[in-house]
């Protein structure tokens, strides 16, 4: 049993503690009207969160609403992207295609270096001619300063068939003495269409002199008065045997340069006159040329035949 005063001490405790609760503390009123707290519905029924109001994007428009949002330059680095997925095959199919072309340059650098090897090998077996072939050079008061122009291409072009020939004569070379002072008389003989001699083969002993005249035909039988003149031998190559021509059978310095130079490889005149005259010089095997040419009579007469008939 508990003594009176302890009992009267312990209600007094009792009230202290419930009028301090009842009591607010001081301090500024909080207002509790907007105050919500997460996972707590509304009067109407919705749950709110407290991390802010967050706008929901509609379906289909989301895309748009999002590059708008963007500045111009991430859009342009977006775009730049896109491009860079979507060329990404053909960057392979590139990639692809330099990879081949590279295979091919070296396959085709191979197929050259071997080539040269072959002409190397093939040079080796080229047999030199003793054959001897002069230009004589003697008529430039005859010509003007374009067909002289014209004879330097033509002796020009001699000299690059003479280094790819098989049988080359002797190195050309370019004298200032006449070739009479270098070659014996009995050695020489002087090309000329005009010669009444035709040449039937071709003596290596000998020293062929072509005549470096581009004249047109202004100075017809020029070169057979000189070599008469000189007392040197004179022939003619055999085209007339085996070719038919539209033209004079007048024929550039190269021409006849490579001629020989065919005949020395062939040993046939009719090969070599066919490998080497132009197709402007209308040049016809000369069989062929009388066929057609009896053709062209057989069938004029049938015209004249006909024309009487009627």
């Amino acid at each position: 049993m508990k003594c009176p005063a302890h009992a009267e001490k312990q209600v007094r405790k009792t009230s202290r503690k419930q009028m301090s609760s009842e009591t607010p503390t001081a301090g500024p009123e909080v207002p509790m009207e907007n105050t919500q707290f997460p996972g707590v519905p509304d009067v109407e029924g919705k749950t709110k969160s407290n991390d802010g109001p967050v706008e929901r994007l509609e379906a289909g428009s989301g895309k748009e609403e999002c590059l708008e949002s963007m500045s111009k330059r991430q859009r342009k680095k977006l775009l730049k992207q896109k491009q860079w997925e979507e060329q990404k095959d053909l960057r392979r199919q590139k990639r692809k295609e330099k990879r081949q072309k590279r295979k091919l340059e070296r396959q085709s650098k191979l197929d050259s270096s071997s080539e040269g090897n072959d002409r190397k090998c093939m040079r080796r077996e080229v047999v030199p001619s003793t054959l001897r072939l002069v230009v004589d050079c003697s008529f430039d008061d005859l010509m003007v300063l374009k067909d002289v122009k014209k004879l330097h291409k033509q002796i020009q072009r001699c000299y690059a068939e003479n280094r790819k020939a098989f049988h080359p004569v002797q190195d050309i070379q370019i004298r200032t003495e006449h070739y009479s002072e270098l070659i014996k008389k009995e050695d020489l003989v002087y090309l000329t269409s005009d010669s009444p001699d035709v040449l039937r083969e071709l003596d290596e002993k000998k020293a062929y002199v072509i005549g470096g005249l581009v004249d047109h035909n202004h100075h017809k039988g020029i070169t057979y008065k000189k070599a008469i003149e000189q007392g040197i031998g004179h022939a003619q190559l055999p085209l007339g045997n085996f070719v038919k021509m539209n033209s004079r059978k007048v024929l550039a310095v190269n021409h006849v340069f490579e001629i020989i130079l065919a005949y020395l490889e062939k040993r046939d005149w009719k090969e070599a006159f066919f490998s080497v005259l132009p197709q402007r010089k209308g040049a016809v095997p000369l069989g062929e040329a009388n066929d057609s040419s009896k053709h062209a009579l057989a069938g004029k007469e049938d015209e004249d035949n006909d024309s009487d008939s009627n």
